[in-house]
């Protein structure tokens, strides 16, 4: 999957596949998340957030089935 690379003190990147709604996050650790069943929309809102960790806490983050992919 195809990450686009964001401005975050936490977050490297992020991807989405919207045809399995999924959304794939990488940390600046260096770990890899994917997120399951999200939204197309709540990929857009967060790819957009003025700060992508405040709208991952609020959004994304035990919200979503996610498993560590890396």
């Amino acid at each position: 999957m195809e990450r686009v690379n964001v401005d975050s003190s936490h977050i490297r990147a992020i991807g989405y596949d919207s045809d399995n709604a999924i959304l794939e996050i990488e940390f600046k650790d260096g770990a890899v998340y994917e997120y399951y069943e999200v939204p197309q929309y709540v990929y857009d809102e967060f790819i957009t957030a003025d700060s992508h960790g405040k709208y991952a806490h609020k959004n994304i983050y035990k919200v979503y089935r996610y498993e560590r992919i890396a």
